[in-house]
Formats: C-alpha cells, structure tokens, sequence
C-alpha cells in the first residue's frame, strides 16, 4: 500500500501561445515531452488541446500532464532539470507564449471497465 507521502503526482502544464506558432510549438512540445518521460519518475504524459473554455481567435490553448512517481519524483525534476528545460522553450519561442503550472496530488485512481 501507498503511504500519503508517495502517492502519484500530476504536474499540469497550461500553455496559451500565439496561433501563429502553434503548429512549430506542437511539433518542437512532442520531443520536449519525450525529453521529459526520459527523467526518473516520470511515468506518463498526455498532451491536450484545450476546446472549453475556448482560446481568443489569435491563441492556442495547451494542457499537459505529466504524471510523476511520487512527489519527491517532481521535487528533483523542478530542482535539477526544470530551470534549463523552461529556458529552452523560452530561447526558441520568446514572449510568444506563457505557461502556468499546478501540481495535483493523486488520492485515487479508477479505470472505467469497458462496454461491450
């Protein structure tokens, strides 16, 4: 059993970026992705195009969650490897998107149970 302090972690990364360079965003966020998934404990990612609330006619919305191992997974992340990985995406893309991050902590899980 699972101890409070080793529960699974979603960090959540929302991305509002100009339209303008979302198809060079999606493209170069796929491999940042994979850069990350590479890390210790990190166990799945999930990209989503944000469609409710909609994006202004001139912006994209983004959302990734990363789920990690547990929270000290996710402390060594943001310690270790966060700062030069923020400031990759910010040397190619500038002030042309913003990002804001909340961390989720995991109290349960459920599986749907498929439907024939």
């Amino acid at each position: 059993m699972r101890g409070a302090d080793d529960t699974r972690v979603i960090y959540e990364v929302d991305l509002d970026l100009e339209a303008a360079i979302a198809a060079d965003y999606v493209s170069w966020l796929q491999a940042h992705v994979r850069e990350i998934l590479a890390l210790p404990g990190f166990i799945d990612a999930r990209v989503s195009r944000v469609e409710e609330p909609a994006a202004e006619p001139d912006r994209a919305w983004l959302c990734v969650h990363y789920v990690l191992r547990d929270a000290a997974a996710l402390e060594a992340y943001l310690r270790d490897h966060a700062p030069r990985l923020r400031a990759e995406g910010q040397a190619r893309f500038g002030g042309r998107f913003q990002a804001r991050r909340r961390i989720l902590r995991v109290l349960s899980e459920h599986g749907a149970t498929p439907r024939d």
